[in-house]
Protein backbone atom coordinates (compact mmCIF):
# COMPACT_ATOMS: atom_id res chain seq x y z
CA UNK A 1 0.00 0.00 0.00
CA UNK A 2 1.61 3.29 -0.99
CA UNK A 3 1.40 6.09 1.78
CA UNK A 4 1.11 9.82 1.47
CA UNK A 5 1.12 12.44 4.42
CA UNK A 6 -0.32 15.90 2.39
CA UNK A 7 -1.27 18.62 4.34
CA UNK A 8 -4.20 19.50 2.21
CA UNK A 9 -5.30 15.90 0.21
CA UNK A 10 -5.80 12.82 2.00
CA UNK A 11 -4.78 9.46 -0.29
CA UNK A 12 -6.70 6.34 -0.17
CA UNK A 13 -6.01 3.36 -1.75
CA UNK A 14 -8.80 1.04 -3.03
CA UNK A 15 -6.81 -1.16 -5.04
CA UNK A 16 -2.86 -1.42 -6.47
CA UNK A 17 -3.84 0.78 -9.19
CA UNK A 18 -7.03 2.93 -7.69
CA UNK A 19 -7.15 6.19 -5.39
CA UNK A 20 -9.27 8.38 -3.77
CA UNK A 21 -7.81 11.53 -3.62
CA UNK A 22 -9.83 13.36 -1.09
CA UNK A 23 -10.35 16.93 0.48
CA UNK A 24 -11.63 16.51 4.25
CA UNK A 25 -10.93 19.34 5.37
CA UNK A 26 -13.92 21.29 2.86
CA UNK A 27 -17.12 20.82 4.04
CA UNK A 28 -17.64 19.79 0.36
CA UNK A 29 -15.49 16.09 1.26
CA UNK A 30 -14.82 16.14 -2.56
CA UNK A 31 -13.32 12.87 -3.83
CA UNK A 32 -11.41 12.66 -7.22
CA UNK A 33 -10.12 9.16 -8.43
CA UNK A 34 -6.99 8.59 -10.22
CA UNK A 35 -7.15 4.90 -12.48
CA UNK A 36 -3.75 3.77 -13.51
CA UNK A 37 -3.60 1.42 -16.62
CA UNK A 38 -1.41 0.16 -18.90
CA UNK A 39 -0.16 2.64 -20.90
CA UNK A 40 -1.70 5.92 -19.18
CA UNK A 41 -4.25 6.94 -16.34
CA UNK A 42 -7.54 8.50 -15.82
CA UNK A 43 -8.29 11.11 -13.92
CA UNK A 44 -11.49 11.59 -12.47
CA UNK A 45 -12.24 15.19 -11.65
CA UNK A 46 -10.02 17.22 -9.83
CA UNK A 47 -11.56 18.76 -6.98
CA UNK A 48 -11.78 22.23 -5.65
CA UNK A 49 -8.66 23.54 -6.53
CA UNK A 50 -7.49 25.01 -3.43
CA UNK A 51 -4.63 22.85 -3.30
CA UNK A 52 -2.72 21.48 -6.56
CA UNK A 53 -3.33 18.09 -6.75
CA UNK A 54 -0.59 17.26 -9.54
CA UNK A 55 1.38 17.55 -6.51
CA UNK A 56 -0.44 14.02 -5.39
CA UNK A 57 -1.01 12.43 -8.91
CA UNK A 58 3.24 13.01 -9.19
CA UNK A 59 3.86 10.73 -6.38
CA UNK A 60 1.35 8.62 -7.62
CA UNK A 61 2.43 7.35 -11.08
CA UNK A 62 4.50 8.88 -13.99
CA UNK A 63 2.12 7.56 -16.53
CA UNK A 64 0.73 10.42 -18.51
CA UNK A 65 -2.68 11.70 -17.56
CA UNK A 66 -6.27 12.46 -19.12
CA UNK A 67 -8.63 13.98 -17.01
CA UNK A 68 -12.49 12.72 -17.33
CA UNK A 69 -14.44 15.71 -15.84
CA UNK A 70 -17.71 14.27 -14.62
CA UNK A 71 -19.51 18.14 -14.70
CA UNK A 72 -18.21 21.14 -14.95
CA UNK A 73 -18.93 22.43 -11.26
CA UNK A 74 -15.98 24.36 -9.47
CA UNK A 75 -15.44 21.98 -6.84
CA UNK A 76 -14.78 18.98 -9.35
CA UNK A 77 -12.44 21.16 -12.15
CA UNK A 78 -10.15 22.83 -9.31
CA UNK A 79 -7.13 21.55 -10.65
CA UNK A 80 -7.35 20.76 -14.36
CA UNK A 81 -5.70 23.64 -15.40
CA UNK A 82 -2.69 21.43 -14.36
CA UNK A 83 -3.32 19.06 -16.99
CA UNK A 84 -3.09 19.13 -20.61
CA UNK A 85 -5.58 16.47 -21.68
CA UNK A 86 -9.26 17.30 -20.44
CA UNK A 87 -12.16 15.70 -21.62
CA UNK A 88 -15.62 17.01 -21.00
CA UNK A 89 -18.97 16.00 -22.29
CA UNK A 90 -20.50 17.99 -25.10
CA UNK A 91 -23.31 19.46 -23.21
CA UNK A 92 -20.32 21.33 -21.11
CA UNK A 93 -18.14 22.08 -22.77
CA UNK A 94 -19.28 25.73 -23.42
CA UNK A 95 -19.34 25.48 -19.73
CA UNK A 96 -15.52 24.48 -19.72
CA UNK A 97 -14.91 27.47 -21.95
CA UNK A 98 -16.71 30.25 -20.98
CA UNK A 99 -17.75 29.56 -17.41
CA UNK A 100 -20.52 27.71 -15.30
CA UNK A 101 -24.11 28.44 -16.73
CA UNK A 102 -26.09 30.59 -14.13
CA UNK A 103 -23.50 30.31 -11.34
CA UNK A 104 -21.74 33.74 -10.01
CA UNK A 105 -18.52 34.48 -9.27
CA UNK A 106 -19.40 35.77 -5.81
CA UNK A 107 -21.32 32.81 -4.58
CA UNK A 108 -18.37 30.34 -5.52
CA UNK A 109 -15.92 32.49 -3.56
CA UNK A 110 -18.72 32.17 -0.77
CA UNK A 111 -18.77 28.59 -1.13
CA UNK A 112 -15.10 27.66 -1.52
CA UNK A 113 -14.32 30.07 1.85
CA UNK A 114 -16.74 28.50 4.24
CA UNK A 115 -16.44 25.36 6.77
CA UNK A 116 -12.86 25.41 6.32
CA UNK A 117 -11.18 23.01 9.27
CA UNK A 118 -7.64 22.31 8.17
CA UNK A 119 -4.93 25.30 7.50
CA UNK A 120 -5.16 26.23 3.42
CA UNK A 121 -1.99 26.38 1.79
CA UNK A 122 -0.46 30.40 1.55
CA UNK A 123 -1.54 30.44 -2.31
CA UNK A 124 -5.17 29.87 -1.74
CA UNK A 125 -7.21 33.48 -1.49
CA UNK A 126 -10.81 33.30 -1.37
CA UNK A 127 -11.15 36.52 -2.81
CA UNK A 128 -9.51 36.14 -6.12
CA UNK A 129 -10.28 32.03 -6.45
CA UNK A 130 -11.61 31.88 -9.95
CA UNK A 131 -12.38 28.56 -11.83
CA UNK A 132 -10.79 27.00 -14.35
CA UNK A 133 -11.78 27.94 -17.98
CA UNK A 134 -9.88 26.78 -21.01
CA UNK A 135 -10.95 24.37 -24.17
CA UNK A 136 -10.89 20.70 -23.83
CA UNK A 137 -8.65 18.24 -24.87
CA UNK A 138 -11.72 15.97 -25.96
CA UNK A 139 -15.43 15.77 -26.14
CA UNK A 140 -17.38 12.61 -24.88
CA UNK A 141 -20.74 11.25 -25.42
CA UNK A 142 -22.66 8.23 -23.53
CA UNK A 143 -21.47 5.31 -25.10
CA UNK A 144 -17.95 6.38 -25.63
CA UNK A 145 -14.89 4.19 -24.47
CA UNK A 146 -11.47 4.83 -23.04
CA UNK A 147 -8.87 2.36 -22.71
CA UNK A 148 -6.11 2.98 -20.93
CA UNK A 149 -4.33 -0.22 -20.82
CA UNK A 150 -5.92 -3.34 -19.30
CA UNK A 151 -8.48 -1.49 -18.22
CA UNK A 152 -11.71 0.17 -20.67
CA UNK A 153 -13.87 3.05 -19.29
CA UNK A 154 -17.22 3.56 -20.74
CA UNK A 155 -19.35 6.79 -20.78
CA UNK A 156 -22.58 7.10 -19.29
CA UNK A 157 -23.89 10.47 -20.06
CA UNK A 158 -26.37 11.06 -16.87
CA UNK A 159 -27.88 14.29 -16.22
CA UNK A 160 -29.84 16.11 -14.41
CA UNK A 161 -27.24 17.48 -11.43
CA UNK A 162 -26.12 19.49 -14.55
CA UNK A 163 -26.26 19.14 -18.49
CA UNK A 164 -23.54 17.18 -19.06
CA UNK A 165 -22.99 15.35 -16.14
CA UNK A 166 -21.16 11.61 -17.13
CA UNK A 167 -20.65 8.45 -14.89
CA UNK A 168 -17.45 6.22 -15.50
CA UNK A 169 -17.85 2.49 -15.62
CA UNK A 170 -14.46 0.78 -15.51
CA UNK A 171 -15.46 -2.55 -16.76
CA UNK A 172 -12.42 -4.43 -15.34
CA UNK A 173 -12.90 -4.37 -11.95
CA UNK A 174 -16.74 -3.61 -12.07
CA UNK A 175 -16.20 0.05 -10.38
CA UNK A 176 -19.06 2.54 -11.37
CA UNK A 177 -17.67 6.32 -11.03
CA UNK A 178 -21.06 8.23 -10.16
CA UNK A 179 -19.33 12.00 -9.14
CA UNK A 180 -22.37 14.47 -8.15
CA UNK A 181 -25.64 11.99 -9.08
CA UNK A 182 -24.76 9.59 -6.67
CA UNK A 183 -23.62 9.62 -3.58
CA UNK A 184 -24.52 9.17 0.66
CA UNK A 185 -24.80 11.46 3.68
CA UNK A 186 -26.09 14.03 2.29
CA UNK A 187 -28.89 14.92 -0.70
CA UNK A 188 -27.78 14.79 -4.20
CA UNK A 189 -28.89 18.25 -5.35
CA UNK A 190 -31.60 18.99 -8.40
CA UNK A 191 -32.39 22.46 -7.08
CA UNK A 192 -30.16 24.91 -9.16
CA UNK A 193 -31.80 27.11 -11.72
CA UNK A 194 -29.18 24.37 -14.34
CA UNK A 195 -30.51 21.23 -12.78
CA UNK A 196 -33.58 19.31 -13.93
CA UNK A 197 -35.25 16.77 -11.27
CA UNK A 198 -37.04 14.46 -13.89
CA UNK A 199 -33.78 14.27 -15.82
CA UNK A 200 -32.27 13.49 -12.95
CA UNK A 201 -34.73 10.27 -11.58
CA UNK A 202 -34.02 9.13 -15.62
CA UNK A 203 -30.51 9.26 -15.06
CA UNK A 204 -30.44 7.33 -11.57
CA UNK A 205 -32.88 4.70 -12.92
CA UNK A 206 -30.12 4.36 -15.86
CA UNK A 207 -27.54 3.57 -13.45
CA UNK A 208 -29.35 0.56 -11.99
CA UNK A 209 -29.56 -1.13 -14.97
CA UNK A 210 -25.83 -0.92 -15.43
CA UNK A 211 -24.58 -4.43 -15.47
CA UNK A 212 -22.15 -5.62 -13.29
CA UNK A 213 -21.29 -3.36 -11.04
CA UNK A 214 -19.57 -4.13 -7.99
CA UNK A 215 -18.65 -0.68 -6.12
CA UNK A 216 -19.98 2.59 -6.30
CA UNK A 217 -17.82 5.82 -5.78
CA UNK A 218 -19.41 9.18 -5.46
CA UNK A 219 -17.62 12.36 -6.28
CA UNK A 220 -18.46 13.66 -1.87
CA UNK A 221 -18.88 11.56 1.27
CA UNK A 222 -18.43 7.91 1.29
CA UNK A 223 -15.81 5.97 -0.78
CA UNK A 224 -17.17 2.84 -2.16
CA UNK A 225 -20.76 2.04 -1.74
CA UNK A 226 -22.41 -1.59 -1.96
CA UNK A 227 -23.92 -2.15 -5.12
CA UNK A 228 -27.43 -3.35 -4.00
CA UNK A 229 -28.33 0.66 -3.40
CA UNK A 230 -28.87 0.80 -7.40
CA UNK A 231 -31.80 -1.10 -6.60
CA UNK A 232 -33.23 1.47 -3.53
CA UNK A 233 -32.23 4.23 -6.06
CA UNK A 234 -34.15 2.38 -8.68
CA UNK A 235 -37.11 2.19 -6.46
CA UNK A 236 -37.19 5.23 -4.45
CA UNK A 237 -36.87 7.25 -8.13
CA UNK A 238 -40.12 5.39 -9.20
CA UNK A 239 -41.90 6.52 -6.22
CA UNK A 240 -41.08 9.66 -6.57
CA UNK A 241 -42.54 9.73 -10.03
CA UNK A 242 -45.78 8.00 -8.13
CA UNK A 243 -46.55 11.00 -6.15
CA UNK A 244 -45.87 13.53 -8.33
CA UNK A 245 -42.48 14.97 -6.73
CA UNK A 246 -40.49 14.68 -9.44
CA UNK A 247 -40.48 18.84 -9.70
CA UNK A 248 -38.43 21.94 -8.40
CA UNK A 249 -39.34 22.99 -5.20
CA UNK A 250 -40.83 19.98 -3.47
CA UNK A 251 -37.33 19.67 -1.11
CA UNK A 252 -35.80 16.84 0.35
CA UNK A 253 -36.71 13.51 -0.39
CA UNK A 254 -34.44 11.33 2.38
CA UNK A 255 -34.40 6.97 1.54
CA UNK A 256 -32.67 4.88 3.88
CA UNK A 257 -29.09 5.05 2.19
CA UNK A 258 -28.96 8.19 -0.02
CA UNK A 259 -31.64 11.82 -0.23
CA UNK A 260 -32.39 13.90 -3.17
CA UNK A 261 -33.06 17.24 -3.16
CA UNK A 262 -35.36 19.34 -5.64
Amino acid sequence: MRRIQDSWFTVTQIDEETFAISEYGHWEKVHSYLLLGKDKAALIDTGLGIDNMKRITDQLTDLPIVVLTTHVHWDHIGSHGEYKEIYVHAEEEDWLINGIEKLSIEQIRKDVARDITIPVPFTFNPDTYTPFTGNPAGIMQDGDEMNIGNRNLVIYHTPGHSPGHISILDESRGYLFTGDVLYDETPVYAFFPTTDPGVLVQSLKKLSGIPNVKKIYGGHNTIGLEPDILEEVKNAMERLEEEDLVRHGTGIHRFERFSVQF
